[in-house]
């Protein structure tokens, strides 16, 4: 199996152990991913943020993780501003974990970053009538897919994050910055299943708001 599938699996499972025991939903760390997911969940806006990799195009956001003596120093970072050439601003979180599960800032430095960012978006399916109009009847207006499931990976097709539409069809997710591929779940009763669609998050501005369009069939 792929090194980097094996952290992303570890990390997984990490995050699982850190959300469920221990007091106040934390357990003394193991081995350096079980240390970075306890750094990760210091903040909403690491949501995503995988492990360093070299090979990765304008990896806008990674972590890395470094041994000390009382446990592990996590660096995690988060750039922004034409990645795909090395990104013009980026900015620094360093955190000591401790092997007993104590997690404390050591270090912070960079450009000056806002609140967490992500992606929004519409899950909505159509035909709703066998025959269209000119005008479009209202009746007949695409309908909201409720319970749809949208898959979130980084370019390297590792899984970071998923997410479901509520009662209106929308979704919102809050991410990283960096570039990411939504992939739509097939969905029962419905015959087509939008194709992936490839989207990138800014530290700056809005979240990016995303139109995922099922076919019903109708015809």
């Amino acid at each position: 199996m792929n090194p980097l599938r094996i952290g992303t699996l570890l990390l997984a499972g990490a995050l699982l152990i850190a959300a469920c025991s221990g007091p106040g939903g934390s357990a003394p760390p193991s081995n350096a991913a079980e240390a970075a997911a306890l750094a990760l969940a210091q903040q909403t806006r690491f949501a995503g943020i995988g492990l360093r990799d070299d090979n990765l195009i304008g990896q806008a956001a990674w972590y890395e993780v470094s041994d000390t003596s009382a446990g592990w120093d996590v660096l995690i970072r988060i750039g922004w501003g034409d990645c795909p050439a090395g990104c013009i601003y980026e900015h620094r979180w360093t955190y000591a974990v401790g092997r007993d599960g104590n997690v404390a800032l050591r270090s912070e430095a960079g450009d000056p970053v806002l609140g967490g960012t992500g992606i929004t978006g519409t899950l909505s399916a159509g035909p709703t009538c066998p025959v269209e109009t000119v005008p479009p009847n209202p009746a007949c207006a695409d309908r909201p897919v409720v319970g749809a499931v949208v898959v979130v990976n980084d370019l390297a097709g590792r899984e970071v994050a998923r997410v479901t539409s509520d009662a209106d069809g929308h979704f919102s997710l809050e991410l990283a910055p960096g570039a990411y591929q939504l992939v739509p779940q097939p969905v029962e009763g419905l015959m087509g299943t939008p194709q992936p669609v490839e989207v990138r998050v800014e530290a700056e501005g809005p979240p990016t708001d995303v139109a995922l369009g099922y076919d019903t069939g109708i015809r």
